[in-house]
Order: C-alpha cells, then sequence, then structure tokens
C-alpha cells in the first residue's frame, strides 16, 4: 500500500510542477528588475521585460482560475456555499455531479 501513495504523491508534485510558472522564467524577470534599478536596463530589454511579465500574468492568472474552479466551499455547519458560477464550471468540466 505504500507504494502506490508514494506514487500517487509523487504524481501529485509532477502535476504542480506543470501547472507552476518556470523559474527561469521569474529568474530573467527579477534579473531585468535588478539592471532597471541599476540604471543599466537597454531598450531591447525593456521590451523583453514587459514580454516577460505579460507572459508571467497570463501563466499566473490561468493558474489561480484553474484552482479556484476546483474548489468546494463549505460554510461551518458543513453545507456547501459554493458560487453557482464556479458549480457551473465544474458541470461543464465534469467536475461535479450535481
Amino acid at each position: 500500500m505504500e507504494k502506490d501513495e508514494t506514487l500517487e504523491q509523487t504524481s501529485e508534485k509532477t502535476e504542480a510542477k506543470k501547472s507552476a510558472i518556470p523559474q527561469e522564467l521569474i529568474d530573467r524577470i527579477n534579473e531585468l528588475s535588478k539592471k532597471k534599478k541599476e540604471g543599466t536596463l537597454t531598450e531591447a530589454e525593456k521590451e523583453e521585460q514587459q514580454e516577460l511579465r505579460k507572459t508571467y500574468l497570463a501563466m499566473f492568472r490561468e493558474n489561480f482560475r484553474s484552482h479556484v474552479e476546483m474548489l468546494q466551499v463549505y460554510d461551518k455547519d458543513g453545507n456547501e456555499v459554493t458560487p453557482e458560477k464556479v458549480k457551473k464550471i465544474q458541470r461543464e468540466r465534469g467536475l461535479r455531479d450535481n
């Protein structure tokens, strides 16, 4: 049974890495930010920085949306209070039967 649990945990970690923003993207954004603070950012690098930021924000929003759409919300009494909009999306994706 332990082997199955380990495989499941490994699978979950792999899925998390797939949806995560690549570290290389974050590193490059930080590198360009540092150059900007130092005043050594070229015009081409400014354009690259803007494109990288757009890419980062798009990936962040998609990841966030995906997480929110997977949630089910319950009040303190155990009643589900997931917003109807989220329930509808979950039904469309086959994540919800009701």
